[in-house]
């Protein structure tokens, strides 16, 4: 299933940002593809929400990839887009990944060398 107006997950928003669940097999922003990305359904979302006329605003602040699943910030003016890019920039803050696997993998020393072990892993 694949966001759209009506089955959009908001998980957080203000005059500033609005945080959505991205799911598995939505593209954040578009591509060659031609399918509806998910910066669209947003913006059809507040189009409608705040009675917009024209264009709406919606600055794209990270991207998932489209296998995956997760937390999108979206910046609703450009201001915030550029204060969420600089925070990023000086890693104020910073994304965290999460693997949900079936079986412990293979080589869990070479994982945790490359990526550091924390308290949850093995």
């Amino acid at each position: 299933m694949y966001s759209n107006k009506e089955n959009l997950q908001i998980l957080f928003e203000d005059n500033h940002i609005i945080i959505v669940n991205k799911r598995a097999g939505d593209i954040t922003q578009g591509d060659k593809t031609g399918d509806k990305p998910l910066s669209e359904v947003v913006k059809e979302y507040l189009k409608i929400k705040y009675n917009k006329p024209g264009n709406v605003y919606l600055g794209v602040v990270h991207r998932l990839d489209r296998p995956t699943s997760g937390i999108i910030i979206f910046a609703k003016t450009s201001k915030s887009l550029e204060r969420l890019n600089k925070m990023l920039r000086d890693k104020t803050i910073h994304k965290t990944y999460w693997a949900i696997v079936k079986n412990q993998p293979k080589y869990v020393e070479f994982l945790e060398q490359l990526f550091g072990k924390h308290s949850h892993c093995g």
